[in-house]
């Protein structure tokens, strides 16, 4: 997991809900979540205005 073991990952964990609260991660979760999901799908299925046909 990027070269990262459990004992990183705890402190980066225990370091995010002090900064955020414990309430506040699941929220922060969702959002990322949501917005690599939409990232993958653009970037899977782009729309004709994304991709450049008129190149010089």
């Amino acid at each position: 997991m990027f070269g990262l073991g459990w004992p990183e990952v705890a402190i980066i964990a225990i370091v995010g809900i002090l900064i955020f609260g414990p309430k506040k991660i699941p929220e922060l979760g969702g959002a990322l979540g949501k917005t690599l999901r939409g990232f993958k799908e653009e970037m899977d299925n782009p729309t004709p205005d994304d991709t450049d046909d008129e190149r010089d």
